[in-house]
């Protein structure tokens, strides 16, 4: 099953860090950047509102700090994430100016997705952003949050954001072309295109992290976040970059998990 867009109003689109800056260590690619923004503009000029959840600031601070992978230790982390945020930003902001499309920063942590006060504040002010023509750029606030405060990926970040204002789709844009029934190294391994239950799926096959080494999350946070949206009555698909156009043209691409 493909993606039905005429029904899908607002799209939420999760841009994992191994997609913006390639291997660990790697600048920010502008090409990845503008090809992501080029069909988030074709998207609002079919009328539809669109939320972009970005990772991609610690990776981008890695090179300007002299640091060749993702550190362990939270410190290092969040001050990678300071110089790398502004970084991230400087790129979208001057690529959504090719289509005149104004975009805003908001950073936040899972504390302020879980006091009911943050929470209502946020969908607000997400609500207004929409309203105004903007496209939100949300990402997890790496520089102030401890590991009690932390989501630890976007993924969790994106499904709750879909869920808050009730968004029709979430895409979610990762290094690989969806979910695989086995490791998709391996011969042999076969696509999902569809997935109606997802507690049918073997959580063993899922692996770990993404393979550049800048990312936090993997597939099993993906599956999480499938959970999450589905139950609430909204589909997700889950697919690479390239792969975007073709989605976005109703093709038969990547793993789409039905709505419950």
């Amino acid at each position: 099953m493909s993606v039905n867009l005429s029904n899908c109003k607002t799209i939420v689109i999760k841009v994992g860090s191994s997609t913006l800056t390639g291997s660990a260590g790697a600048n920010i690619d502008p090409a990845a950047i503008d090809q992501l923004v080029d069909m988030v503009a074709k998207l609002k000029s079919q009328g539809k509102q669109v939320i972009i959840v970005s990772s991609g600031a610690i990776a981008a601070g890695l090179s300007p700090l002299g640091l060749t992978s993702r550190p362990s230790d939270l410190s290092k982390q969040q001050a990678a994430a300071s110089v790398g945020q502004g970084l991230l930003m400087a790129k979208y902001t001057e690529s959504f100016n090719r289509f005149k499309i104004t975009t805003s920063q908001i950073l936040i942590t899972i504390d302020d997705i879980n006091r009911p006060s943050h929470f209502e504040n946020i969908k607000a002010v997400i609500t207004t952003l929409l309203g105004l023509d903007v496209v939100p750029i949300i990402n997890e606030n790496d520089t102030v949050g401890t590991e009690e405060i932390k989501f630890g990926d976007n993924d969790g970040i994106a499904a709750r954001v879909t869920t808050l204002i009730s968004a029709d789709l979430l895409v979610l844009i990762t290094d690989i072309d969806g979910l695989y029934d086995s490791d998709p190294s391996l011969a042999g391994a076969k696509q999902i295109n569809e997935v109606a239950d997802i507690s049918s799926l073997d959580s063993s096959t899922f692996g770990g992290a993404g393979k550049s080494g800048v990312g936090s999350g993997g597939m099993v946070t993906k599956v999480e976040a499938a959970k999450l949206v589905t139950s609430a009555g909204i589909g997700m698909l889950l697919t690479k970059l390239s792969d975007l156009p073709d989605a976005l043209a109703e093709k038969q691409v990547g793993t789409y998990f039905l709505p419950n």
